[in-house]
This record gives structure tokens, sequence and C-alpha cells, in this order.
């Protein structure tokens, strides 16, 4: 390892000469003006790939933008990654809120500025590098190595799926590994173990069967605006629980050890509060807000619309009333289940004075890779030698769909060991990775491929 790590410490200009040129290229997968450097980055990773001594290199076309995938299978016996990315990145709207070119690598102060710094090229690229250190300097990984890296993540994963299911053998492994999400905060390296799922519902009401004059006939029908707030306030008690019968049935509890890591995690409600413009908190009574945002489920409504919200007074009674409500589910609760749930509960107790319609938009299933399983235990022992601290763990309250699907497909755990952090302005102008991040985020990477063999014997579970 002392020739590794050396080795990635002495060449520190070299990658950040070759980084500039990966997040020099536009690949912005939602827009088609950019088809074509969408494909020139992938033939970029691909190049990259080769360069750094992977084998058996391919770009598979799909209905939309290639899937570059390698392999090295030198170390028989020794355990598989299958380490999963992304090349394609979010538009750079509005381009007047970026301080620096989006796509002309800047560094200012601690960190590195461009459109994919953090999300998700940097992260990809750390692993390159880990890589090509070993080759250069043992010749060989100490374990078996597949890439699948995409180009429309950002975009849905539309083709993604499908390809799994088409290439299984390919992609057979033991674990996968994905840099591409943040540790806890600026200085506390944390291990992501598990990520929440989702039921997104529409709600419609209907009251008349037209708009009508609010003066008119307001006092005799009952408005479907008013009655769809009455029903989305009805879904939560006083104390913050969800009012669905049923809804948390199948909820998977904190463990001890679980509560008592997070109670580790140097958090502040004030704080939080604080920067989020808010004087109070609101949750769920009887558990933390990092415990209420990581592993507990909620009901929240994205949107409400209907009748008039245009400039001036227009006195009207509406025909309809909408709304959108997201349910973020935690391991264990099945998303067509909630969503069945949801629509069940509405319409019992939907008053007779309106038409009820509830639709489910999208659904994916909650993720969680035990603490206590090999590769959190590698991914914990590397970030210690990477940057010198021992780590935290944490969850993250949003969604992955792949790690769900490299579940159910593949039958594979996933480890989380990003490298970002939570204020780099992914999606937004002026998006960034700290260099500490960056260049420990190598020798963690490193450190995490021998450590594995470390914990996982002779390429057992």
């Amino acid at each position: 390892m002392q020739n590794v790590i050396s080795f990635l410490d002495s060449n520190k200009e070299r990658y950040l000469n070759e980084l500039t040129e990966f997040l020099s290229i536009p690949s912005v997968s939602s827009q088609s003006n950019h088809n074509g450097d969408t494909r020139k980055c992938a033939q970029w990773v691909a190049d990259q790939m080769r360069t750094i001594g992977m084998q058996n290199v391919q770009i598979f076309e799909t209905p939309g933008h290639p899937i570059v995938c390698s392999e090295w299978m030198g170390a028989p016996g020794k355990p598989t990654i299958l380490f999963y990315g992304h090349y394609d990145v979010q538009p750079v709207d509005p381009l007047n809120l970026w301080t620096s070119p989006p796509f002309q690598a800047t560094i200012r102060g601690d960190n590195l500025y461009a459109r994919g710094s953090a999300d998700d090229k940097g992260q990809v690229f750390i692993h390159f590098k880990a890589i090509e250190a070993y080759m250069k300097n043992e010749g060989k990984l100490p374990v078996n190595i597949k890439m699948i890296i995409e180009g429309e993540e950002e975009v849905g994963s539309a083709n993604l799926e499908n390809f799994v299911k088409e290439h299984k053998q390919l992609l057979k492994s033991d674990l996968v590994l994905i840099s591409d999400s943040s540790m806890f905060k600026k200085g506390v390296p944390s291990v992501c173990y598990g990520l929440r799922g989702l039921a997104y519902m529409e709600v419609e009401v209907t009251g008349p069967n037209s708009d009508l004059h609010s003066g008119t006939f307001g006092g005799s029908v009952h408005n479907p605006i008013q009655a769809l707030s009455e029903l989305i306030a009805s879904l939560h008690d006083k104390n913050g629980k969800v009012t669905i019968k049923g809804f948390y049935n199948d909820v998977r509890a904190l463990s001890k050890k679980e509560r008592a890591a997070y109670k580790k995690l140097p958090w502040s409600d004030k704080e939080y509060s604080k920067n989020l413009g808010v004087k109070q908190l609101y949750g769920e009574k009887g558990y933390s807000s990092l415990e209420r945002v990581w592993a507990r489920p909620t009901l929240e409504c994205n949107g409400i619309w209907g009748g008039y919200t245009g400039e001036g007074a227009k006195t009207v009674l509406p025909s309809k009333a909408f709304a959108k409500i997201s349910m973020r589910l935690v391991p264990n609760q099945k998303s067509d289940k909630i969503a069945q749930l949801f629509e069940k509960h509405l319409k019992r107790i939907a008053p007779k004075t309106i038409d009820l319609k509830v639709k489910a938009l999208h659904g994916g299933e909650a993720a969680i890779t035990p603490i206590d399983s090999p590769g959190v235990k590698a991914a914990v022992a590397a970030l210690e030698k990477g940057f010198g601290k021992k780590p935290l763990y944490q969850r993250e309250g949003g969604s992955i769909p792949i790690v769900v699907q490299f579940k159910e497909i593949l039958g594979l755990d996933t480890v989380l060991l990003g490298f970002g952090l939570p204020d780099e302005n992914a999606h937004a102008p002026d998006e960034h990775i700290n260099l500490d991040n960056f260049f420990g985020g190598m020798r963690t990477s490193a450190h995490f491929y021998n450590e594995l063999t470390n914990y996982w014997g002779n390429g057992k579970k």
C-alpha cells in the first residue's frame, strides 16, 4: 500500500489536469444539442479505462446515451466489485449565476469549481486514479473490479434497468460500490448505508362541472380547494404521525446501535433550523431530526393548485383542485402497497360533496446494507486510513433507484462511499468539489480495495 499511496500523493497536479479535461466536456444528457458531447464523453471514459489498465472495455449503445463497461478479473478467489457511476451532468442554467464558466474547471481556495465536479465525474475519476495507482505500482489489483458508467442518470436512467437485466453475466459480482453521495460534513468522514424509497401520487378533486361565480354560488358548493386542503391537513395527527391506516405496519425499526451511532454525529437542531430560516422544527414525535429524515417514513405535499392565481382579482369558485404528494419510505415498506393504502384512505374519508381521483406517478423501494456487512466494514476501515479519522455512520433521506435494482436483479448489496459534501451545489450554479476530499477519496478508494479482501475472506461473505 505504501507505494500505491505515495504514487497518488505525488501525481496530484497531473490528476487535476486530467480531471479538467474530463469536466470540459459538456455532457448534458437532458439537452439534445449536447448529444455529440455526451457521446464524446462516453469515449473519453472508455479511453481512460484502457489507460488505467482496465480490460474488455466496451461502449454499449442504448436508445438513449451509451453505457461504458470494463473489467479486470485478475484476482482469482478474491471478491468482485461492481463500480457504478455516471458521466452525464445537469444543465448549467442560469449561466449568469456561475462565478466561472461551468465547463472550465477553476480552483478557488480549497475547491475546484465546474459542472460535474461533485456529481459525478469527480467521484468517478477518484476511482480511475486509485485503480491506476495499483496497476502502475503493483501490476495488479487486490480484488476484481467491473465498472459500469452510464450517461443517463440525470434524466432518470431510462435504459439502465433493461441493460442490467440483459447483461447479468457481464455484471456478475459480489457487491456494488457507488461514489455519488456526500459525507456528513467537512472534516467528518462517514459511510452511508441506507436510502429511503418513494411513493409519488397525484390527487384530483372535482366539485361543480365548471368554474362558478363565487358571489352567486359561494356558500352552496364545497370549494374543491377547501376540500382538498382539508383532506391533506387530515393526513397528519397532532404528533406529526401519518394517519393512513397500515402506513407504519412494515416499518423496520431503528436498532439501538443505529440510534447510538446517530447521536455521535456533530448535529445541532438549532443550527439546522437557523440555516433553513425556520423558527422551529417539525416532525414525528419521539424521534430526533436525523432519525426522521433518514430512517422514518414521511408524507409531504409537494404542490397544490387550482382556481385563479394570476395577477389581480377574479372571484371564481373553481371546478377542480390538484395536489402532488410524496411519501418517503423506509426498509420493508413497499411502494405499491403504500400507494394503495394512500388511495384507499383518501377515498374512504373524502366527503360526498366532491369527486376524487388518485393516481400513482412513481414508486421505488428503500435500500439498506447492514452496517456489520463486509463491504461496510471495509469502507469504515478505508475511510479511517484515507482521512486519518474514524468515520461515522449515516443514511440519506433521498432515493437512488439503481441501488434497489442492483439488489432485485443481481442480488447485490451496495456500499455508498461518497466523497462529496452537502453544500457543494450539485445541480446548481458553482458546483464544486473540495480538494481535500478529492485526494482523500483517492487514498480511501485504494484502501477500500485492499481492506475488502480482509473482511471478505476468500471471496465469500
